[in-house]
């Protein structure tokens, strides 16, 4: 995987975690899969992909509407976190983000702006040993608007006082991509589905 770098100096660099910090996506599908399985559920690729960033109380919401369900919410969301945690010992990174964190470790400020939790997106950090390289950490608790809404990525701006046009932003998912343009930031995609 290559990644662009827009050209520019940039004041501050946010990341989203699950697929593009941890190349956890194979296993949140799994887990969704898991978690679905007493239903006689399952979570089409496509549309994970497609849903990708969003928070998971939110996508069983749309999950309901999409495939005509009426999945629990709480029961469903805290299933699939369950069953993510038990897979997480066979978790890695993207090499080629987690250099970059590293390279700019204690030169520019880092946050990690994710629509998991933030005790999910800990245990993720913590399992890649890259917990300790951030500054910030907003997660779904940390806002009223999940991604594609801005909310996320300018309230990770403005905890590490910085201006929105002075961010870079790594992503893999569309609805994150969306944020990340509505908050007036530059990004760098972060590619998303298996070859």
């Amino acid at each position: 995987m290559i990644l662009q770098i827009p050209e520019g100096r940039f004041a501050a660099y946010l990341f989203d975690c699950d697929g593009t910090i941890a190349n956890s996506l194979p296993l949140h599908l799994q887990a969704w899969q898991t978690a679905l399985a007493p239903y006689g559920a399952s979570f089409p690729e496509d549309l994970f992909y497609d849903w990708g960033g969003i928070p998971v109380p939110k996508t069983v919401e749309m999950l309901n509407t999409h495939l005509g369900l009426n999945l629990p919410v709480d029961v469903v969301t805290l299933a699939r976190e369950q069953a993510y945690l038990n897979a997480l010992d066979s978790l890695v990174s993207h090499a080629e983000v987690e250099a970059i964190i590293k390279k700019q470790h204690g030169k520019t400020p880092m946050a990690v702006v994710s629509g998991s939790t933030r005790s999910s997106v800990e245990k993720t950090l913590r399992k890649l040993s890259l917990w300790e390289y951030f500054d910030v950490i907003v997660g779904a608790e940390d806002v009223k608007h999940g991604k594609p809404n801005p909310e996320p990525y300018l309230t990770a701006a403005r905890l590490l006082n910085v201006e929105p046009e002075k961010c870079l932003v790594f992503e893999d998912a569309e609805p994150g991509v969306q944020a990340a343009l509505a908050a007036g930031m530059h990004y760098v995609r972060i590619p998303q589905r298996p070859a």
